[in-house]
């Protein structure tokens, strides 16, 4: 009997037995919360690019006028077969998480309403519709020179409005700036729409075990800054001239002469670069001969470029004097 009366209080209260584990007053990481918001829009990315490869064997180009117009259609869809109906996005359902109404004074979960549900759906298509409709928005609404009014006047209409929609488009990205900000001194609303509509995340399971352990994270973790790391020295590294050095140090400068020696006779016949005939010869300080505008690229490109047989350092491009029987 206690346990259908306090059902039938939480079904009264408009909450459901399966969100009866949801707790408002557990706090939400904020790198859960962004992760959520990450995902949904992967999850809109992937579903843009599926629909348009219906249309990859149609006229090239047919979706590009009506592209803001389907974007905001697929964007209401999943609004509608998501959070509509389970007060929860993709992102926010595979992280554990829903939205709890913080307009409402309870200690215990409460749903989004309808008017908010609305709300999201709007601020979150609407904006985005504007921006990308911005450009050509004065000709939908008629504001051309050819259309209801004058030229004169057209031409004000227009201007106005894009400086409207400038100003406007200006002082949302500042509201954004400044509620983001604040949800990362808070915690609370990373989104400007959720701050505006009263919504809030929450953990949907608060006490789920992890099903990924902190020694696989850390080791992952640690990896990707390692790759990181070694994708930003690599660049900075001349392997030519680590290659040039280590092979003068393995072998010696008696290699190096040896090596000048057997192709001095033949040596011009054949580019240090392209292995080809050289297009007019150049030289670089050493005994070998080079294209030029083989050499010549590669002198740009690398202010340390030293010659790949010998490990010499080059010079300034000159002419190569090549005597002729």
């Amino acid at each position: 009997m206690g346990l259908q009366s306090e059902d039938e209080q939480r079904r009264t209260a408009g909450v459901s037995v399966s969100d009866a584990g949801a707790d408002p007053e557990m706090p939400v990481l904020r790198i859960n919360q962004l992760d959520a918001l990450e995902l949904d829009a992967a999850l809109e990315q992937l579903l843009w690019s599926q629909f348009s490869q219906c249309f990859q064997y149609c006229r090239p180009g047919l979706l590009t006028p009506l592209e803001p117009e389907l974007r905001a259609l697929l964007q209401l869809l999943l609004w509608r077969f998501t959070l509509y109906s389970g007060s929860s996005t993709v992102g926010q359902s595979l992280l554990s998480l829903r939205y709890h109404n913080a307009h409402s004074s309870s200690s215990v979960y409460r749903p989004l309403t309808r008017g908010q549900k609305l709300g999201m759906a709007l601020l979150a298509v609407g904006p985005r519709w504007l921006q990308e409709r911005s450009h050509n928005l004065p000709l939908c609404l008629g504001f051309s020179s050819g259309g209801l009014v004058s030229e004169g006047a057209a031409s004000f209409l227009q201007q106005g409005l894009k400086r409207s929609l400038t100003l406007i488009s200006g002082v949302v990205q500042l509201a954004s700036l400044i509620n983001f900000l604040v949800f990362l001194r808070k915690g609370r609303h990373p989104v400007l729409a959720e701050r505006i509509v009263g919504a809030r995340a929450v953990f949907s399971k608060p006490n789920v075990t992890r099903e990924v352990a902190y020694q696989y994270m850390n080791r992952e973790l640690l990896w990707h800054g390692f790759a990181e790391f070694l994708i930003f020295l690599l660049p900075l590294i001349n392997t030519k001239k680590v290659k040039a050095t280590l092979y003068s140090t393995l072998f010696g400068a008696a290699g190096t002469e040896v090596g000048g020696a057997r192709e001095g006779g033949q040596g011009w016949k054949e580019c240090g670069l392209c292995g080809e005939w050289p297009t007019m010869p150049h030289t670089v300080g050493c005994p070998h001969v080079f294209c030029y505008y083989c050499i010549k690229s590669h002198t740009i490109a690398d202010a340390y470029f030293t010659c790949p047989r010998c490990g010499t350092e080059a010079g300034r491009p000159k002419p190569a004097r090549v005597e002729v029987e």
